[in-house]
């Protein structure tokens, strides 16, 4: 797997996520207009457009080889997969129901009812009610029945915004999570990554789980016959340097806990 490709003009160059996912557009499509696109961890690139398009290259390929007998390579750049992730989002602006430029669309900010807002203790509440029937919930329980024809209607989208963001300013995350709890309204709270191991849908599903004192995601996804498990913690620098080592074909090789000596100068027999 790389960042730019096996081939073209930039294959050869250094590069990290955040350069990859900004020549493919999809950095440019995120944050409201007339600030700096916010830099979406390195979740866009490295892993979303990266090692998944990686893993399913490599699991392709391995039926194809199963099948045929034939082995193949797989170039996975994270260009690539970045730049097809966004496949609807350059279907819709072909079709014309895209604009091309920041926080102007139903799914990037600009739809008053699919984003974030403040709430009065600092946190966030999460917003995504698109479909009639959860939208009418949402201003139903937010208070806001005067915009139950509002959803369709992008001259009142401003006033509407407005409206939603003072009233969820009224009250704490915890008070409106309460008040959107059990409901369809599409509402959720934006938890820390801290936070998000103990709520309860995810503490059920067990999506999270603690092995060796330390909390990490549970492997997914779930398959009905194949019990899955966490075998390891998260890696520390330099914890596997002998054992990749050793899977690259170099016998010996120190790990963190060893230390290397330069073996002794022996003269050439004459």
């Amino acid at each position: 797997m790389t960042g730019w490709g096996q081939g073209g003009p930039l294959a050869r160059r250094a590069g990290h996520d955040i350069d990859y996912i900004a020549l493919t557009g999809t950095l440019g499509m995120i944050g409201a207009p007339g600030t700096s696109p916010p830099v979406p961890a390195n979740l866009l690139g490295d892993y979303a457009g990266g090692s998944l398009y990686l893993v399913v290259g490599v699991l392709a390929a391995l039926h194809h080889a199963r099948a045929t007998g034939t082995g193949q390579v797989v170039d996975a750049a994270i260009v690539d997969g970045t730049a097809h992730l966004s496949t609807m989002i350059h279907g819709m602006l072909s079709a014309g129901s895209w604009q091309d430029r920041r926080a102007a669309n139903l799914l990037d900010g600009g739809c008053p009812y699919y984003g974030t807002y403040e709430t009065a203790d600092g946190g966030h509440m999460a917003v995504g009610a698109l479909e009639p029937r959860f939208y009418d919930e949402f201003v139903r329980l937010l208070g806001l029945d005067g915009f139950a024809d509002a959803r369709t209607d992008r001259t009142r989208w401003g006033d509407l915004r407005e409206a939603v963001a003072a009233r969820f300013a009224s009250r704490t995350r915890a008070q409106w999570t309460a008040v959107f709890e059990d409901t369809d309204a599409c509402v959720a709270p934006v938890l820390s990554l801290r936070e998000a191991p103990h709520h309860p849908h995810l503490a059920a599903r067990g999506t999270f789980t603690d092995h060796e004192g330390l909390t990490q995601p549970a492997p997914a996804p779930r398959f009905s016959a194949t019990p899955t498990a966490v075998r390891g913690g998260p890696a520390r620098p330099g914890a596997d340097t002998a054992a990749v080592a050793r899977d690259w074909g170099v016998p010996r090789l120190a790990g963190p806990r060893e230390t290397q000596h330069p073996a002794p100068h022996r003269k050439a027999s004459p």
